[in-house]
């Protein structure tokens, strides 16, 4: 037989109900505040760097390297074969027009300098010979053409007095053909004579052109001597500074080999160098940004050099301001090719939020609270990236990187 529950029991069973229903709904809360907590993550301030969306050009640059090259510099050789017997000038000296650097010992040249002078003598003297004797040889040949052309009238002579003679009976036929013979003989030898005189004349003026064109080269080499030997005075022929010499003195130097370099510190260009792979967008003509420390240079490429060396391309850099005195010979500086530019675009300054992809997530900061917001990207450089959607002009962007925090849609800003 069923007995009736007490009713303390049954108040004591629905308390107990009652105080497990309100502990899950406690738990459940505290599970929802940590998990609001966790998705409303704060950050502090100082940690952080904004930039705020604005309208201006932007630029697309691709990076390369560059050293600080004078404009001016000239490299002094050696035009002979010498050695070095004095240094007149140290390096960081500066040199004036006509300033001496470097005394070459030149007596050896000087020498070979007087042989080929002794040379050119002989051959003058040579040329006046085979001159004279060519005149003697067509004088001669001459005469004999003068003395056959008088034998050959006598000849005409005896023959027509032969004709005669045989007419009136005082003479043969075989005399009127041994004088005939005889005449036309002398006609050929004259001819054979007169051939004779056409070829000594022009074979003389052709062995004294011969002689002739011997002796110029050997007076041209003479020239080229005697001008080694006055560039052989290794003398500044404008304003610089000296910035390397061989100071190695006593030692021989042959023909070409570097003495000295002289550098107009006043005016500078840079050498650039970036890796082939910008080939095809490497120009001359392209606007380039020069950094160096916080001074910021404009140029433009005027020559990019032909050949690939290691993977790498070479071009030439003329600056804007080339007298800028933050420019030292050799500087390593950064280089920016500037590839195409957006004017009047929307922009914010470039940081490490920024990830090169079109379309990207970045966090916008409005009344200490941090928003996701997705962009899309244009052109960029070291400055600036251009802002295609997602930003309006006055936002403040955070700059810094927020990989950590990507999965979040809003952070407090503390």
């Amino acid at each position: 037989m069923d007995r009736e529950v007490a009713p303390d029991y049954i108040k004591t069973s629905r308390n107990r109900r009652w105080l497990l229903i309100a502990a899950a709904i406690i738990a459940l809360g505290g599970i929802l505040y940590l998990f609001r907590r966790s998705l409303g993550s704060t950050l502090e301030s100082a940690r952080i760097r904004t930039g705020i969306v604005e309208t201006g050009d932007v630029e697309n640059t691709l990076s390369a390297s560059g050293v600080v090259i004078p404009a001016y510099e000239q490299i002094f050789t050696s035009p002979i074969r010498a050695s070095i017997k004095r240094i007149l000038l140290t390096p960081g000296t500066r040199v004036q027009p006509g300033q001496p650097i470097v005394e070459l010992d030149k007596s050896l040249t000087q020498i070979e300098f007087e042989r080929y002078k002794d040379q050119l003598e002989l051959k003058q003297n040579s040329i006046e010979q085979l001159r004279m004797k060519l005149n003697k040889n067509l004088f001669d040949a001459e005469i004999s053409d003068k003395i056959k052309s008088l034998n050959i009238n006598k000849l005409r002579a005896d023959y027509d007095d032969a004709k005669r003679l045989q007419k009136v009976g005082g003479g043969t036929a075989e005399d009127v053909t041994r004088a005939e013979n005889a005449l036309k003989i002398a006609e050929l030898e004259k001819k054979q004579l007169e051939n004779d005189l056409s070829y000594n004349r022009e074979s003389m003026h052709a062995s004294l052109r011969e002689t002739e064109l011997g002796a110029q080269i050997e007076s041209k080499n003479l020239q080229e001597l005697q001008h080694k030997l006055t560039r052989a005075d290794i003398v500044a022929d404008r304003k610089g500074v000296l910035t390397w010499v061989n100071e190695n003195i006593g030692s021989s130097v042959n023909e070409g080999e570097m003495l000295a370099k002289v550098a107009d510190l006043g005016s500078f260009r840079v050498d650039g160098s970036c890796s082939d792979v910008y080939t095809d967008q490497v120009k001359a003509g392209l606007s380039v940004i020069i950094k160096l420390n916080d001074v910021v240079l404009r140029g433009i490429i005027t020559q990019v050099k032909p050949a690939v060396k290691d993977g790498i391309v070479e071009f030439v850099i003329q600056l804007d301001n080339a007298q800028n005195e933050s420019l030292r010979p050799n500087m390593k500086v950064e280089v920016y090719v500037v590839t195409s530019n957006s004017p009047k675009t929307l922009r914010v300054a470039n940081g490490p939020a920024f990830t090169g992809k079109r379309k990207q997530f970045v966090y916008v900061l409005k009344d200490k609270t941090a928003y996701r917001r997705e962009i899309e990207t244009g052109l960029s450089n070291f400055d600036y990236v251009e802002i295609k959607s997602g930003l309006q002009p006055g936002e403040k962007v955070i700059l810094t990187d927020m990989n950590d925090y990507e999965h979040l849609e809003e952070i407090s800003i503390q």
